[in-house]
């Protein structure tokens, strides 16, 4: 993912944004959206509406999808423990969560309220205090994010949220958008301390710019997934698993790495047909067929593993005949789905899992959205007068080798007489 274009074409909107506020996000909604929306912040009346007006069998599926998520988030959180050194010598290891986070989700081609739960549920059971989220606005709602977006949003409890999109939206929340620059009550945001959720590639590079000035999560950029499959695998699913993900976006990618050129076959047979009865039939051409997609055929099935680890796809689906075996030699993946019954769409929404998961091969370091994205390790130091003395001679040496004697002074003083 070469974000190196899309930088530059950012870095003039995160300045106007920081030095203009609610006017320059405005005109950016404008040119992007298509809509300036009547506020910056969505009143209150309007999301509530929005879940009063929410489909039963939806809001249904939500509640289970927020349920899914909150078991799966909640096994995420890491215990304090204390470390004993000897008498009267301790370390306790805390884990903070920031004080308010920013949570970006997606509305171009389509709008994603799964996003919603998956941005703020880890939040939540993080224990992250100050939740604001940002959201497109939509032409077709009056100039707010989709109500289906809106209605997750009270459904969790979210009031402050934003109908602001794009890079603008991540320069509004590391930035703020203060009242001393004129802002009304409405279009205020205070900056924040981390800021997650998936986008498009201007949405990964706003991340990577304002990065340092606050915390980032992966960077979630346009979808991607790898199916690694050997001769055993069923063809219709593999097709679909690749047309799922095909579906998002032009730009999608949709990979498969198999030793099987009859499976290759029998798969673009039934991607064809597949094809042939989608709703989004032309995006998801465009996306199978553009250089980003392809049938990658390997040796066997080691020489695959190779392939799937040096490509470390946001999704890898492993349909061979031992998963849990293949899976075990995979290094490189945002979040791996075993078997034929383990689609890639279910961890998309009702898996238990996060889909806001690195893309472009940053799974090579970086992880999918849980707690961690928005908690802080902080070690404790808790030592007496004896536990000090323990050690006391040591600290002196090293801090003689490093030529720094104050560094030994401020222990040695505090040796007892």
């Amino acid at each position: 993912m070469d974000i190196t274009a899309a930088l530059q074409a950012v870095e003039p909107i995160l300045a106007r944004v920081r030095a203009e506020g609610a006017h320059a996000i405005a005109e950016y909604s404008q040119q992007f959206d298509g809509v300036r929306p009547p506020s910056l912040r969505v009143p209150e009346q309007v999301l509530s509406q929005a879940l009063q007006d929410l489909a039963p069998d939806l809001r249904a599926a939500l509640t289970e999808a927020i349920e899914r998520a909150r078991r799966g988030h909640r096994a995420q959180l890491p215990q304090p423990a204390t470390t004993e050194f000897g008498e009267g010598a301790q370390v306790h290891q805390r884990w903070i969560p920031v004080q308010r986070v920013g949570l970006y989700v997606p509305g171009g081609l389509a709008v994603y309220p799964s996003s919603v739960v998956m941005n703020v549920v880890p939040a939540q059971e993080a224990g992250v205090g100050a939740l604001a989220l940002a959201s497109p606005p939509q032409r077709d709602n009056d100039g707010w994010p989709d109500p289906v977006i809106l209605a997750t949003c009270a459904l969790l409890g979210v009031d402050e949220v934003y109908a602001v999109g794009g890079a603008q939206a991540v320069g509004m929340f590391a930035f703020g958008v203060r009242s001393d620059g004129g802002a009304p009550p409405e279009d205020r945001c205070e900056p924040v301390d981390v800021v997650t959720g998936p986008g498009n590639i201007y949405v990964a590079a706003a991340k990577r710019a304002v990065l340092g000035l606050v915390g980032i999560d992966s960077e979630a950029g346009t979808t991607e997934i790898a199916v690694l499959a050997d001769d055993s695998a069923d063809p219709v699913y593999v097709a679909a698993d690749l047309i799922s993900q095909a579906e998002h976006d032009p730009a999608a990618a949709s990979v498969l790495i198999t030793d099987s050129t009859e499976l290759a076959d029998q798969v673009a047979e039934q991607i064809t047909a597949q094809v042939e009865l989608a709703k989004h039939s032309d995006r998801i051409r465009q996306a199978l067929s553009g250089p980003q997609s392809a049938v990658v055929l390997v040796r066997d099935e080691p020489h695959g593993i190779e392939v799937a680890n040096a490509y470390a796809a946001e999704h890898l689906s492993i349909q061979t005949r031992d998963p849990d075996a293949t899976a075990a030699a995979i290094h490189n993946a945002g979040a791996i789905f075993l078997g034929s019954h383990s689609p890639v769409s279910l961890g998309d929404y009702l898996a238990g899992s996060n889909h806001v998961l690195p893309t472009g091969g940053t799974a090579r370091f970086a992880s999918g959205l849980g707690v961690q994205a928005y908690l802080k390790s902080v070690q404790v130091v808790d030592y007496n007068a004896a536990g000090l003395a323990q050690v006391t001679g040591h600290l002196v040496t090293l801090a003689g080798a490093e030529d720094l004697p104050a560094h030994g002074t401020a222990a040695a003083l505090r040796r007892p007489e």
